[in-house]
């Protein structure tokens, strides 16, 4: 970027952005989830449900620990629950095998 006109467009440019409370950052991440990342910043800053989306976001990748009994409150909430099924299984001596 040598030429002047270009520094002063780039400055404008990000005076501008402040302007709106937006601001540029990079991140790393796989090339797969470019698409990905972009659509979600672009929903960020532009859409009246930015507020939602942060919150749902936040909570699914927030510092908190995962809290314990997750898989058996899954289980729980099952539509198998009470179903009486008859898991028990046909217990067999097996073969045998001559090496």
């Amino acid at each position: 970027m040598g030429n002047a006109a270009q520094k002063k467009a780039l400055r404008n440019y990000r005076t501008r952005l402040v302007k709106r409370g937006m601001a540029r950052f990079e991140v790393l991440g796989l090339d797969a989830d470019r698409d990905l990342i972009r659509s979600l910043a672009k929903r960020l800053a532009e859409d009246p449900d930015a507020a939602r989306i942060r919150a749902a976001v936040s909570r699914t990748i927030g510092d908190e620990p995962p809290r314990k009994g997750g898989i058996l409150a899954a289980l729980r909430r099952s539509p198998l629950v009470g179903a009486d099924l008859d898991l028990a299984r046909s217990h067999e001596a097996g073969r045998k095998v001559d090496l």
